[in-house]
């Protein structure tokens, strides 16, 4: 084991593979013949050897919930926050987009209808899925739900009684989310064929505010991967650029909201899937602490570290939604340890007291444009009075390797449990994955839990001093989307550990965590910066990320849709 003071993270130095060599690849790996020839060359690349010879005596942590909330959180109840009394107290933001209270104020003034709305968001849909190449945000959009949902609203507002600021305002949902009348594949081609008989907790709240619930959106296969590429489904495409990923897995959830089709929408996030997209497509995406938002009606694709949360043009959306998701849920007995709502101030009045803590050597492992780009935020916050403050987090290259034995194995075991004998159904990528997932074992797995328990206690030591961490969100650039792609797949995990690299550690402790722009690269393409905080303080990271937006230059991209 390195010295724990010294910055060990490592990038995996294994090839991309597509075309043939996926293909034979993945036979070798799944075949019995031959597996144990090359397996064990895999994980060691990956790093698993190197996991297996490391010794820890700390017990396991096997979900990471946090159940002494700071005294420093209040809010006046648990849950049930009232949104639109919260909103009448924000400032406006700085953002290009149109926000949920553009669409309030005019479906308020009777400038449009949430029926006229509905219309305008269908036919967008379905044109830009029309492109050359399509940007497939959706898998489905149900043309009737829409319209029914929207004719509601319009009588809502005709006897003056809309039930929120949500009301009637498009919002997508992640296809990993369950949602009345819709299946949920996960993004593959076989599971949950049949429509959803109840709404997950997350979308039951968002439909109690009125909202209108425009489909599901796109995703990477199961939420095992970063870019997007889906070969059932169609890839997404970035709408600043469609030649490039929009980032996995959320990625529908990303790029509609980037493309105008709605202000914001559901994601879920085992290892930076909401923060990864939202850092791509220019966005701000918030992964709140874990058990803040009920996993109630997700799949239970890796339940020790999911989290669903909101992926928004502004953070007044991000934080509107988030206001009307978090909260105690019955069934969801991890929601219950968490402490009242609070939703910030936003204002941006009173950063200068803040003190955030950088770690160089890892905040600088990234692209030189990556960190080009987030220098120059870090050294605006420093001319407002922020203090930036070193701090040292050791052993991060250990919980790169828990959180990939964690999330491997706790997806591997849910497909087997629930849908064993349908491996062939899966993309080449995902069969090549679950193959190195079956050569780990309990030891790993009992290990990795073990890495968990010191990860929350030198992020906890990390944090004395500082309300919160700052990095980038990813290590690279947005990726361009390769043609040889498209037909079988890719398997390049070098660039899934470059595009993690900053974010699996907030999944591991169940710390919130938020992604927001940074600005753009030489190409004009997004870069996003994340800052994690303790436990329940998503309050003070919509308040540095909303300050952050008075900083940034938005763009609009490419491909937009206005809908109002």
């Amino acid at each position: 084991m390195t010295n724990k003071n010294t910055y060990d993270l490592r990038s995996i130095n294994l090839p991309r593979m597509s075309g043939w060599l996926l293909r034979i690849s993945t036979a070798l790996m799944e075949s019995p013949l031959t597996r144990w020839l090359i397996m064990p060359n895999m994980l060691k690349s990956a790093g698993i050897g190197n996991l297996r010879q490391m010794h820890f005596e700390d017990l396991p942590t096997f979900l990471p919930l946090h159940r002494h909330p700071p005294e420093s959180v209040s809010a006046p109840e648990r849950g049930g926050m009232d949104v639109e009394k919260w909103l009448a107290t924000v400032e406006e933001g700085s953002t290009p987009f149109t926000t949920i209270r553009d669409y309030a104020r005019a479906y308020r003034a009777g400038e449009q209808s949430p029926e006229q709305v509905a219309q305008s968001v269908i036919s967008a849909i379905a044109e830009s899925d029309q492109q050359n190449p399509p940007l497939r945000a959706f898998i489905a959009c149900l043309e009737n739900d829409v319209l029914a949902q929207a004719r509601e609203s319009t009588r809502r507002f005709k006897q003056g009684a809309p039930l929120s600021p949500l009301d009637g305002v498009p919002i997508a949902i992640k296809d990993e989310v369950d949602m009345i009348p819709y299946p949920t594949t996960v993004g593959t081609k076989f599971l949950l064929p049949s429509p959803a008989s109840k709404d997950a907790t997350a979308v039951a709240r968002l439909r109690a505010a009125g909202a209108l619930l425009i489909g599901k959106t796109n995703m990477h296969e199961i939420g095992l991967g970063t870019t997007g590429l889906n070969l059932h489904h169609g890839t997404v495409r970035n709408p600043y650029d469609p030649g490039r990923h929009s980032g996995g897995s959320s990625s529908g959830s990303a790029a509609a909201v980037a493309a105008g089709l709605c202000p914001a929408a559901v994601g879920a996030d085992g290892g930076g899937s909401i923060r990864i997209p939202s850092a791509f497509c220019g966005l701000v995406g918030l992964k709140p602490t874990y058990g803040r938002v009920s996993e109630y009606g997700a799949f239970p694709t890796t339940p020790s570290l999911g989290h669903l949360g909101p992926i928004a043009a502004s953070v007044v959306d991000a934080a509107l939604v988030y206001g009307i998701i978090a909260g105690i849920d019955p069934e969801d007995t991890n929601t219950f340890s968490q402490p009242p709502i609070s939703l910030p101030h936003l204002a941006g009045d009173h950063l200068s007291d803040l003190s955030l803590g950088i770690y160089h050597a890892w905040f600088n492992h990234a692209n030189p444009e990556v960190v080009k780009v987030c220098e120059s935020l870090l050294q605006q916050f420093e001319q407002v009075g922020i203090r930036i403050k070193e701090v040292d987090i050791p052993e991060l290259e250990a919980m790169r390797l828990a959180h990939l034995v964690i999330i491997a194995t706790e997806a591997t075991a849910a497909l087997e449990y629930h849908y064993s004998g349908h491996r062939k159904d899966l993309s080449l990528e995902m069969r090549s994955n679950l193959a190195m997932a079956y050569s780990l074992n309990a030891q790993d797995y009992q290990k990795a839990q073990r890495i968990r328990t010191r990860a929350i206690q030198h992020f906890k030591q990390a944090l004395v001093g500082v309300d919160a961490i700052l990095t980038p969100v990813s290590g690279i650039q947005v990726p361009p989307i390769r043609n040889d792609a498209l037909k079988d797949g890719e398997a390049d995990m070098r660039a899934l550990s470059e595009m993690l690299r900053f974010n699996t550690p907030a999944n591991l402790t169940g710390l919130p965590a938020i992604s927001f722009p940074a600005g753009y690269d030489s190409g004009g393409l997004p870069v996003g910066m994340q800052a994690i905080a303790a436990p329940w303080r998503e309050d003070l990271l919509l308040e540095l990320a909303f300050y952050a937006e008075k900083l940034v230059d938005r763009k609009v991209p490419a491909i937009h849709y206005e809908i109002l």
